[in-house]
């Protein structure tokens, strides 16, 4: 049971303290008292360095969407690794994913690679900079994008500094400066009326509106089709390019949320499941967006290098990853997803508890809230509900499922039927928990 008194676990933890600021590298996966450290991975299950055994509704934060230790891309790997993990030279490997890519999204020409979601995000704000000649980026209060300054403010505003309808820039870390706020123009996630007012007030100087069409911070409520068609026709109306943030939502489809929302952003940023399993961004767009990055005529608009970008051996193992991701792979992934949310959403309601599980595909989040959850706001936690959804999760890791402590669960290809049902009734027997705690 955790938090157990004696652990391999807390032994480890008490040892990196020694060497790693709080005993930490991924602020992500701390827990208190003490982190569950991994040993090892096979399909849906991961297993810790104590022995016990966990169906993982984590999946590394949504980008193992073939689960652990899949054979196919042990094999693409494995291969690429007999021939060198890295060179100074391009490689046929990213030109394949490239085009398997472009394939894809109809919105896409060009494809860009570098090695993470925030990278991703960053080069992408840049390259609308470039492209606009504009300083400011507009984006959603609430909405996690990396940790590049600019994409990270307005992360997770308190009440206290809301600043009424109107959402103000407010900084993430300690230390931002002054003129990242300026710069960053805080829309409102799915109020249409706001959001254009916001736009057009400062569209001279926009050089993107950047949007997350599912903000796992924000609650991972979809947005409203109005919503992301009011910010397409205002983002053209104002000379700005509008940017999808898919890093986690390209698991929601064959052609991402894009296609399953019927938009053609200008650029896209992509990450997690294109990698197979290893580090791994991307920035996608049309030919003009993209030529920023050209460099084939002299100094391009952006330049842009990176030791590890595009390496062989996440491109061979994206590829094989991303080649096993079929329309029937996201039909499956669909039905999963909605067995788990809707047996969740029945055990709601009968134990009483005020609350309920979120999301689409395969991807899904709890709120402990009988709130009509639409957006940061309505989705930010009362006391008493961080301590219930805290008293679920930790059941549920006692029950052997693995899941974020913020709610969040991304679900993987390898979860079978009675997977599923594994998860529905260790839930259900969470909630009867939390309703006994009162």
């Amino acid at each position: 049971m955790y938090p157990a008194n004696h652990s391999q676990s807390r032994d480890l933890y008490q040892r990196a303290l020694k060497s790693l600021p709080g005993g930490n590298t991924r602020t992500t996966v701390y827990m208190k008292p003490f982190p569950i450290y991994a040993a090892s991975g096979a399909g849906c299950r991961v297993r810790d360095v104590d022995g016990n055994e966990y169906i993982d509704c984590i999946n590394n934060f949504t980008s193992l969407i073939h689960g652990h230790a899949h054979p196919a891309l042990i094999e693409a790997a494995t291969k690429q690794l007999a021939l060198g993990s890295a060179f100074g030279m391009p490689t046929e490997s990213e030109v394949e994913l490239a085009e398997l890519l472009t394939a894809r999204l109809p919105s896409v020409d060009h494809v860009r690679f570098c090695n993470s979601g925030t990278e991703a995000v960053m080069m992408a704000l840049k390259a609308a900079r470039a492209y606009t000649g504009r300083p400011k980026i507009a984006k959603c209060e609430g909405a996690y994008h990396g940790s590049y300054d600019y994409a990270e403010v307005s992360l997770d505003p308190t009440p206290a500094a809301w600043g009424g309808n109107a959402p103000v820039s407010v900084a993430y870390a300690k230390g931002t400066p002054d003129n990242v706020l300026a710069d960053v123009v805080t829309i409102p996630f799915n109020d249409v009326e706001a959001a254009v007012s916001l736009i057009r007030e400062h569209g001279p100087e926009l050089a993107c509106v950047l949007v997350d069409p599912m903000p796992n911070r924000a609650g991972l409520v979809p947005a409203d089709r109005a919503y992301v068609e009011a910010l397409r026709q205002v983002t053209r109306e104002v000379g700005a390019l509008l940017v999808f943030d898919e890093v986690i939502t390209f698991r929601l489809g064959y052609e991402g949320a894009q296609g399953l929302w019927g938009i053609d952003p200008d650029l896209t940023t992509l990450g997690k499941i294109i990698g197979g399993g290893f580090p791994v961004g991307a920035i996608a767009g049309g030919k003009k967006f993209m030529s920023v990055f050209d460099p084939s005529s002299g100094k391009p608009a952006l330049p842009h290098g990176g030791t590890f970008s595009a390496n062989p051996v996440t491109m061979r193992a994206g590829l094989a990853a991303m080649k096993l991701l079929d329309t029937a792979a996201y039909s499956r992934l669909d039905r999963i997803g909605t067995a788990v949310r809707d047996g969740i959403n029945a055990a709601f309601r009968k134990t009483g508890v005020a609350g309920t599980a979120v999301g689409l595909g395969s991807l899904l989040k709890i709120h402990f809230t009988d709130r009509n959850v639409r957006d940061y706001r309505s989705a930010y936690l009362s006391e008493m509900e961080a301590k219930r959804l805290a008293v679920f999760t930790t059941r549920l890791l006692n029950r052997g499922i693995l899941v974020a402590s913020y709610g969040l669960m991304a679900l993987s290809l390898p979860m079978t039927d009675a997977d599923v049902d594994t998860i529905v009734k260790a839930a259900a027997e969470s909630l009867e928990e939390v309703a006994a705690f009162g």
